[in-house]
């Protein structure tokens, strides 16, 4: 290394050198989390090189993973129903059958469950955590089994960033510091729709890039336990997405928490969303669309880490339908 340095000032290479050491000095570490106890999206692996290039292109950032443990049971689905036509004894048997598989499935389950738990104990001890600047949940889901999940929490509220997207607002809903450091957590979703959010704040620096009537088609979550008095609504919806009854339906925001930040979008379910590349013929979203999202994301990203800067302050959004009994049911 010594030799390679002194060969750069040599060449009179100096001035091209020292700003690339620059920018790697002031690039803040995040680490990625992708681990579900619960349902996985086939889109993590896309979020995982879609991060991790975003940082590198950017210079903004480093990325480390927490990945999956291998070996997650695949649940055996729901209890089976009779079909029309089925004998009693056909429909006892596949009765049988899944009593069968939900038993081994609980077993293995279980067992997984503990292999998380030590992965989680090493990946994420408090003593690794705080070697990082900011943590980023990329559509995890479930009890992520952290061994200090308050003072993860502390982290945070210490000045560490916090970014989340899409399902990473379906994790940990029994633990409710998490949900309440979030600012909101997952209720339900319907089908698959395009929608046209508003931009609440278009000089904040996660949306200032998205066009008037930025459409985007993905898997929408209704929101619950959304605080308005505590987030600074980015994008929302004036109506459900899917069924366009009247309400609140929050999409992405931010906020503060103590010293950090958090920066949250539910979007990113799809691959096409994540990623420009991704196959031309399964898409239903153009490659600009996910440009722009990256750019949401990128920029989240380096709000939370303090490197742009841009409002946190409650903007008067109301409170999300999502609370309401009935709704999305």
């Amino acid at each position: 290394m010594r030799f390679l340095t002194l060969s750069f000032l040599l060449a009179g290479s100096f001035l091209t050198w020292a700003p690339q050491q620059a920018s790697a000095e002031a690039a803040k570490k995040l680490l990625v989390v992708t681990v579900t106890t619960s349902f996985r999206h086939s889109s993590i692996e896309t979020a995982e090189k879609v991060l991790a290039q975003l940082g590198a292109d950017s210079g903004a950032f480093t990325v480390d993973f927490v990945h999956q443990p291998e070996g997650q049971p695949k649940s055996p689905g729901r209890p089976p129903e009779a079909k029309p036509k089925e004998s009693p004894e056909a429909f006892k048997a596949r009765q049988s059958a899944y009593s069968e598989a939900l038993a081994a499935f609980n077993q293995a389950q279980g067992e997984f469950q503990e292999k998380v738990r030590a992965y989680m104990a090493e990946q994420m001890s408090m003593e690794r955590l705080k070697q990082y600047d900011g943590f980023i949940f990329a559509n995890t889901t479930g009890n992520l089994m952290l061994p200090d999940p308050e003072g993860f929490i502390g982290l945070i509220e210490g000045g560490k960033a916090f970014i989340a997207m899409h399902s990473g607002s379906d994790t940990y809903h029994d633990f409710r510091p998490y949900s309440a450091t979030l600012g909101g957590e997952f209720k339900t979703h319907k089908a698959q729709v395009a929608v046209t959010p508003t931009i609440h704040d278009p000089q904040h620096p996660a949306v200032s890039h998205l066009p008037e009537g930025w459409t985007v088609f993905d898997e929408i979550y209704i929101i619950k336990t959304y605080d308005p008095s505590k987030t600074h609504g980015l994008l929302g919806l004036k109506a459900h997405p899917n069924e366009g009854t009247p309400g609140y339906y929050p999409v992405s925001w931010c906020k503060q928490v103590g010293q950090g930040r958090v920066f949250y979008t539910s979007l990113g379910h799809r691959e096409d969303v994540w990623d420009a590349e991704w196959n031309p013929d399964q898409r239903k979203n153009d490659p600009e669309i996910a440009k722009q999202y990256q750019q949401h994301i990128l920029k989240g990203i380096q709000w939370a880490l303090g490197q742009l800067e841009g409002s946190a302050q409650p903007n008067g959004m109301p409170p999300s339908a999502g609370d309401e009994p009935d709704a999305a049911q």
